[in-house]
């Protein structure tokens, strides 16, 4: 039988500044699994004992300021990968992939694109390209993966709290939901999906314009699956409790549970 398996994803727009949150709501809530994107700290600079206290191993692929992404784990990984498998490094550091037994997590920070039309936006499109020849060439849909993160993107009306106003804007681009979709066709399912089909389940909520407090928000963080995993997923959930704290991150935690 399977052991089963909880992925906690959470974009903390920050790790020193939200370190508090974060350690609360790991103690509170134990995953087995945890990917942190957005970390905006070198990776000697990152907290790593206050999770090594919680029984957490801390793999990291970090840099100044900019992007960052840690996964935290139970378990100590057979393999560890940071950054793209193979080829030119990327601009910043956006992947960490860690393989345990048979499976492997992905914990992603997709490019956010800035501007369409730029050159951020092209790089973003790209970067979700190169990601899908990635898993063509070294591993396979039957195989047990889970890809998890921020992807900056919002894959239909049900996932945005106005889908006429944001029709054409970014994070909502036809060009950006073709990437993705090419991406999925790999092979991958969207576990929240699976489970909920209704739209009002929001992951990203703007400061600027008080969207947690009018409950106006996008579903941009994700977890998908190829099959063998897709067909364990029991839930996902987004929790929302933590981005009505004091000073959080504009993202809430997304906890994918598998028997």
């Amino acid at each position: 039988m399977p052991t089963p398996l909880s992925i906690t994803s959470w974009n903390v727009n920050s790790i020193r500044a939200r370190l508090d949150h974060v350690l609360t709501y790991l103690y509170d809530h134990e995953p087995d699994v945890v990917c942190l994107q957005e970390t905006k700290v070198e990776d000697s600079l990152f907290p790593r004992v206050p999770f090594m206290e919680l029984g957490y191993q801390v793999h990291l692929h970090g840099g100044k300021a900019l992007a960052g992404v840690a996964t935290l784990t139970k378990t100590k990984p057979d393999a560890v990968q940071r950054g793209f498998a193979e080829g030119e490094e990327d601009r910043h550091p956006r992947i960490l992939a860690v393989t345990l037994g048979e499976l492997r997590i992905y914990n992603l920070y997709v490019p956010n694109g800035t501007e369409l039309g730029s050159d951020a936006f092209s790089y973003k499109l790209q970067w979700l390209r190169r990601l899908r020849a990635e898993l063509d060439a070294t591993w396979a849909p039957e195989r047990p993966l889970v890809i998890v993160g921020d992807f900056n993107i919002a894959p239909d009306a049900r996932d945005v709290y106005d889908p006429e106003r944001f029709v054409g804007q970014l994070l909502f681009t036809d060009e950006e939901h073709a990437a993705l979709e090419e991406l999925l066709d790999f092979g991958l399912q969207d576990c929240f999906r699976k489970h909920v089909q209704d739209g009002g389940h929001y992951s990203w909520y703007d400061y600027r314009t008080n969207g947690y407090e009018l409950d106006e928000g996008l579903r941009i963080d994700h977890v998908y699956a190829t099959a063998t995993m897709a067909e364990r997923c029991t839930e996902v959930i987004h929790d929302r409790k933590p981005r009505g704290w004091d000073t959080p991150s504009d993202h809430v935690p997304v906890t994918a549970r598998f028997a």
